[in-house]
Order: structure tokens, then sequence, then C-alpha cells
């Protein structure tokens, strides 16, 4: 059997994701909701498995989001960033919990 190795990368503002960089991920800077979007059809063409994708960014790209969400890969992750967090990643997590479970338990 053949396993597959996923990447893993990190899109969003420079400052926010360089953390990432240092810990040994690829990193993205995007500026704006176009390059995100771009950048991120790339990483899902190029065996990335997991993107991490800050909340700034995705809250300016639902439908792209709610595009990939239906996908096998890549598994889209939302972060804060330094400037805090807007709540949809967490907001992400309940939904799905609430989808598997039936109810919101968190």
């Amino acid at each position: 059997m053949d396993s597959k190795k996923y990447k893993i990368g990190v899109i969003g503002n420079r400052d926010a994701i360089l953390p990432f960089r240092m810990i040994g991920f690829q990193t993205f800077p995007v500026n704006q909701a176009q390059e995100a979007i771009n950048q991120l059809r790339k990483l899902a063409k190029n065996d990335y498995g997991i993107v991490y994708l800050t909340e700034d960014i995705a809250a300016e790209i639902p439908e792209t989001i709610a595009y990939y969400d239906s996908q096998l890969t890549p598994a889209l992750i939302l972060i804060p960033t330094h400037k805090g967090r807007i709540g949809l990643g967490l907001q992400r997590v309940q939904d799905n919990v609430e989808k598997a479970v039936g109810q919101n338990i968190l």
C-alpha cells in the first residue's frame, strides 16, 4: 500500500505566520483575499494535507472556506492572529462537534 505524505502549510499575514516558519512549516504570506484564494488552490493541488489559515483572512473568503470544508484535503484550521482572535476557529470546532454529535457539547 502506498502511503501518501502530506505537507503542512500556513497562509496569512506575514507577521502572524512567521512563528510557524520557525518550527518548520511552509509559510505563505498574503495581504488580500484573492491572494489567499490563489495560494490555497495551489496548496490543495500540491499535496498539502493541512493548511492553517489566519482568521482575519478566512473571514474575507467564506465561500472558499466552505468549498474546502467539503473536500477531503486540505483540512483547514483557522488560527488567531497577533492582533487577537475573532472567534471563527472556535466556532468551526463547535459547528463540527455539533454536526458529529448532534448537539453542542462544548
